[in-house]
């Protein structure tokens, strides 16, 4: 049986959507006094590394059951909640699926959702994960692909990654072309200490975004999660989807380094950019290779502008290879001399904050962060 204004998610039925924690932290709390019940949300808590505060009704002075960011009432206790105030945040947890009544409890204590066990158990693994974690709004998310061999891509990934903490936000960037010789070489950090792809080969399920952040060498003051030295050039499309979405959940800013082969891992990629650079020298072949490329990546990422890099042939600029690979400009990507120059222990690219490519950062973020707002 199913309400007007519900619906059936994964196992839930669910009036609204999750009310987001805006970055809070806190401890679930747990009200029930059916013993099998509370070892289930006791080990579900746990799986989702949060510590939560039990009690049999609802506690007294009320100051938890206000607080809390997640109160998860089992059945049992229904009649003992009824009479609270209202409260965004409460889940009823049931095991009962022929139990029609359950519903009526439900509205009864202002429930945002109705929760069966086991079925429900992955979702309320998630939704406790959130709280634990401060979950707030997903980070902004820009992968950056070459439209050629040789444009520019990773140079341009590291400098928005730079730039974007060096502003203060929260940033990592992520390697995700086993190819390309290592991002963290690029940053001057191959040596750094941290947890490279390969050991994430296993990841399934929901990957903890606070204990990914620690666990990656930090260069630059952003996170990186490059590649290492060894024989590993790929990793599952199901590990790639955890640790990208464990990234988003952190907040602040993503940068990803793409490659020009499009994979199942790729795909995953793809799936969960905000807004996607392709990064095009004006020349000819270049436009052509590039077309092929946006034709590609375009079936799975709609937000996909081009990035131009001179110098220009002849009959070219910025606009008219923009309007051959109709997509929307962002802007010419300048090049930055400093960079061309050998030499050991030089800055990243985008590290000079007054030069012209940190500039050409600075004012796409600024853009970027007002349209994600809007959004």
């Amino acid at each position: 049986m199913q309400r007007r204004g519900m619906k059936t998610v994964a196992g839930t039925v669910t009036h609204d959507p999750p009310p987001a924690t805006s970055g809070r932290q806190g401890r679930p709390l747990i009200v029930t006094e059916d013993a099998e019940l509370l070892d289930d949300l006791l080990r579900l808590c746990a799986a989702a590394g949060a510590t939560p505060e039990v009690h049999h009704g609802v506690p007294q002075p009320r100051g938890s059951w206000e607080a809390a960011p997640l109160v998860l009432v089992g059945d049992d206790a229904a009649h003992r909640v009824r009479g609270t105030a209202r409260r965004r945040g409460v889940v009823l947890v049931g095991r009962d699926q022929d139990d029609s009544g359950v519903w009526k409890r439900a509205v009864e204590i202002g429930a945002d959702h109705v929760l069966m066990l086991p079925d429900g158990e992955q979702w309320l693994v998630d939704r406790i994960a959130d709280v634990a974690e401060g979950v707030g709004r997903p980070a902004l998310t820009v992968g950056v692909i070459g439209g050629r061999g040789g444009a520019g891509a990773s140079t341009l990934a590291c400098a928005l990654a730079v730039t974007s903490a060096r502003e203060g936000l929260r940033t990592l960037l992520v390697d995700a072309d086993p190819l390309g010789g290592g991002l963290d070489v690029l940053l001057g950090g191959e040596s750094a200490d941290g947890l490279r792809w390969p050991a994430f080969a296993a990841s399934r399920g929901r990957v903890g975004g606070g204990a990914l952040e620690e666990s990656l060498p930090r260069l630059h003051a952003l996170r990186v999660l490059s590649w290492d030295r060894g024989d590993c050039v790929a990793v599952p499309p199901q590990a790639v989807r955890a640790v990208l979405a464990a990234a988003r959940r952190r907040g602040g800013t993503v940068v990803v380094d793409l490659p020009r082969r499009l994979d199942d891992g790729v795909a995953e990629v793809l799936a969960q950019l905000d807004v996607g650079l392709l990064v095009v020298p004006a020349e000819l072949r270049a436009v052509a290779a590039a077309g092929r490329v946006a034709s590609a990546v375009g079936m799975v990422l709609k937000d996909l502008r081009v990035a131009v890099r001179g110098p220009y042939a002849p009959g070219l600029d910025d606009r008219e290879v923009a309007r051959l690979l109709g997509l929307p400009l962002a802007g010419e990507v300048p090049l930055e001399t400093a960079l061309l120059r050998p030499g050991e222990g030089k800055a990243p690219p985008g590290a000079a904050a007054r030069g012209p490519l940190a500039r050409f950062c600075t004012q796409f973020w600024e853009r970027a962060l007002i349209e994600a707002g809007a959004a």
